[in-house]
């Protein structure tokens, strides 16, 4: 449900009386919580939000938000925990165990197949069909997901552990686990797996196996645990480093088999991660090296280089590392297996040889402004839903004018509000626009990005634009300059060969000094013309975030 970004149409405070519908709500749905931990859960003077939203299908749902964690969401009248809260009660839910990599399955929107599921020694937990129920990785306690069960415990048994076991509705590293503080599980050992192979039905399960379940379908997975020759040490698993190091090498092996062209080397390596890597990333998963044991993109390369002999990296420019060469004829890269994209992700790989472009989806970018602490403190608004508020507002209170509806009359909390203090005795109304302008006025700018295929993020102030600029050279020559291509999930490189074929000029890459891994484009000419119809026309990216269009050159007048 969560595989997809959601869309949030409100976030407001929740009132006392709510507060206490909670709780109650709560101890009935789980009721083996007890007094101290209930008021653990929903503290009766911190503040606690009512998150309302729409999922990708148009769901609509509620999430309640505890210091900027979902710890529940309801839906269709019916409460689920997130994993924050089960990683703080592990035991609230019947439980059911599966193998480490199903877990990017899970995030990317499968559902718990029967075949995946570990039973242990003590059988499987008793459950009805319909019954809330959390999945946990073996060797570790702490829930990775939440849904219902699809059959109950003895349908289970009689169907021969075949067909759908959980209907998973959240997991860990999805949409609703990015919209809190995104921490990763607590390590909670589980007596349970040590010496789970001699236990589980196809004895031993091996690494080759283990690794080749993420390319497999949940249903065929206890017949693949069966081909195995050597058993795997689960002992030695870390999670969740295991996980985010396996997704680096299935992102970075993508990338190279499907996304990266011979003609596009030498290419920067923060290009590479950002263009390429990140677009390869299953949906409902992010790509975080600081959670990987290498921590670096730096170390992953040199592991990748040294250990795999798949790439070369070399410091071409100094501080800039870029990929030089890559092994196509690497056993591990011919054999790796692109994952079938779907919807509307999946889109062709280039072919190598025709010198086309990687198909490229500009970010979405809206305008957002965060309440003040002289409103709601917290709240993140689009300008439409503020307007939207203050009109219900003015009306619910009947503060039209009544000889002319333009205006809007000031009550107390309007002035405490709205007005700066010189203004609370002579200003008794305002008109409707300046209404509006300085209640946007006493709220935060901020903005949300999209990159296809991630996680909403919002920051605040303004989206930073594409800058260009025109700058002298030698004895009357031009280079026109353009920067911030990054931000926008622009490849610098690939914009460089696109104007270079479009003006018919050279262009070369350089490092920006002071700004990390990011470079600016340098072309012959003053070419402002030729950059704004690339950006605009080709890329789709709208006028207001380009910066320098007005430098071009104009045309001459006739004396």
């Amino acid at each position: 449900m969560f595989a997809r970004q959601f869309r949030v149409r409100s976030n407001t405070a929740i009132k006392g009386s709510d507060r206490r519908k909670l709780k109650a709500d709560i101890s009935a749905a789980f009721p083996s919580l007890t007094a101290d931990e209930l008021t653990e859960l929903v503290p009766n003077k911190e503040e606690l939000n009512v998150v309302k939203i729409y999922a990708h299908k148009g769901d609509a749902l509620t999430l309640y938000v505890l210091h900027k964690n979902p710890l529940f969401f309801e839906l269709e009248k019916r409460l689920y925990p997130t994993v924050y809260v089960l990683w703080r009660y592990p035991a609230l839910l019947p439980t059911f165990r599966t193998w480490p990599p199903v877990l990017q399955k899970l995030v990317g929107g499968a559902d718990l197949m029967l075949p995946g599921v570990v039973v242990p020694s003590s059988g499987l937990p008793e459950v009805k069909r319909g019954d809330c129920c959390s999945v946990t990785l073996v060797n570790n306690r702490a829930p990775v997901a939440v849904g219902s069960a699809a059959v109950s415990s003895g349908e289970m048994r009689s169907l021969g552990m075949k067909g759908r076991g959980v209907c998973v509705l959240h997991a860990y590293m999805d949409n609703l686990w990015a919209f809190g503080d995104k921490s990763a599980p607590p390590s909670l050992p589980d007596a349970e797996g040590e010496g789970l192979e001699e236990r589980t039905p196809g004895a031993k399960v091996t690494n080759q196996a283990r690794s080749g379940l993420e390319e497999l379908s949940l249903a065929e997975q206890e017949e693949e645990r069966g081909d195995g020759e050597e058993e795997a040490n689960q002992d030695d698993l870390k999670m969740p480093q295991e996980i985010m190091d396996a997704l680096l090498l299935r992102c970075f092996l993508h990338a190279l088999k499907s996304k990266v062209k011979k003609s596009e080397l030498p290419l920067l390596t923060s290009t590479f991660l950002r263009n390429h890597m990140f677009s390869c990333c299953p949906s409902g998963t992010q790509l975080d090296i600081k959670k990987s044991s290498y921590k670096k993109l730096s170390k992953f390369l040199q592991a990748m280089q040294k250990q795999h002999n798949l790439v070369r990296v070399r410091e071409l420019t100094k501080g800039v590392e870029s990929i030089v060469e890559v092994d196509w004829k690497n056993r591990e890269l011919r054999y790796f297996k692109v994952p079938e994209e779907t919807d509307d992700e999946a889109s062709p790989a280039p072919d190598r040889g025709d010198g086309a472009e990687p198909p490229y989806r500009p970010p979405e970018i809206t305008a957002l402004y965060s309440v003040s602490s002289r409103l709601e403190k917290g709240t993140i608004l689009q300008p439409e839903e503020v307007r939207h508020i203050v009109t219900e507002y003015v009306k619910n209170n009947e503060l039209v004018d009544e000889n002319n509806k333009n205006y809007v009359t000031i009550n107390p909390t309007l002035c405490d509000c709205l007005l700066e203090k010189s203004e609370y005795q002579e200003v008794e109304s305002l008109k409707w626009d300046d209404l509006f302008s300085r209640a946007l006025g006493r709220m935060q700018e901020c903005y949300q990005v999209v990159y296809p295929g991630h996680a909403p993020i919002r920051k605040k102030g303004h989206m930073e634009p594409i800058d260009i600029s025109v700058a002298s050279r030698g004895s009357n020559k031009k280079v026109t300059l353009i920067k911030n291509l990054e931000v926008y999930g622009l490849d610098p490189a690939a914009v460089g060969t696109a104007l270079q074929r479009r003006v018919q000029a050279s262009s070369v890459l350089q490092p920006i000094p002071g700004s990390k891994d990011k470079v600016l484009v340098q072309i012959q000419g003053n070419q402002i013309h030729q950059v704004g119809n690339l950006l605009i026309d080709h890329y789709q990216i709208p006028r207001k975030y380009i910066q320098g269009l007005d430098k071009a050159p104009k045309g001459g007048k006739k004396k």
